[in-house]
């Protein structure tokens, strides 16, 4: 994943960051931050922790629109986002810069690194397309068990790694892959019983890799 400020050394980024007039917030685990962070012009970076962005169904049920992890952007320019709809919560001690959108277009100062900067905003939101593309891959899948796959197979793309660490709690995780948690754990099992994987805590090893 891209850092938004790669190539640009410690002092230009506090100066940029000052130029765009952003504010840094620091926060608990488990901490509703959707007030803070929902503006129409607002660009949300967390460079520490990660976040869930829940959508609140009309009839009363919730499920997570995105899980967004460090150096990964979100905000209502990035996502049509609305306190009604939406709750965003963190997953675990979290730390996030908030810009106004306006504030970066309409830079007119001399700081060489902004044309990095830009570069780099760029390609983290592309970085964002792409894994909402991913997703959706994902969540078309028909049923449990090519999801769960679907979404091994990324995972070790990714990392080159049979080893998937799941970030959060697997309730978050059936939310994220649209399926039943209950109906999860079981075919987990079953993928686990069958030999394809191997389950320590958070940890699923792919045996058929």
């Amino acid at each position: 994943m891209s850092n938004i400020f790669e190539n640009i050394d410690a002092k230009n980024k506090y100066k940029l960051l000052r130029s765009f007039r952003a504010d840094t917030y620091k926060y608990n685990k488990n901490t509703n931050i959707t007030n803070t962070v929902i503006d129409p012009n607002t660009i949300c970076l967390v460079i520490k922790g990660s976040v869930k962005i829940v959508r609140n169904n009309e009839n009363g049920s919730s499920n997570i629109f995105d899980i967004v992890l460090d150096n990964q952007l979100f905000g209502s320019t990035i996502y049509n986002l609305n306190d009604a709809d939406y709750d965003i919560v963190t997953l675990e001690e979290s730390e996030i810069i908030i810009i106004n959108y306006n504030d970066i277009i309409k830079y007119s100062g001399k700081n060489k690194f902004y044309t990095d900067f830009i570069k780099n905003l760029y390609t983290i939101c592309n970085d964002k397309i792409k894994l909402q593309n991913e997703r959706l891959n994902i969540i078309s899948k028909k049923t449990i068990r090519n999801k769960l796959l679907e979404y091994f197979n990324l995972s070790f793309k990714k990392n080159n790694s049979r080893n998937i660490y799941i970030n959060y709690s697997y309730q978050e995780l059936a939310d994220y892959l649209c399926i039943d948690r209950t109906a999860m754990s079981r075919e987990l099992k079953n993928l686990k019983d069958e030999g394809f994987i191997k389950v320590t805590g958070k940890r699923i090893t792919l045996l058929y890799k």
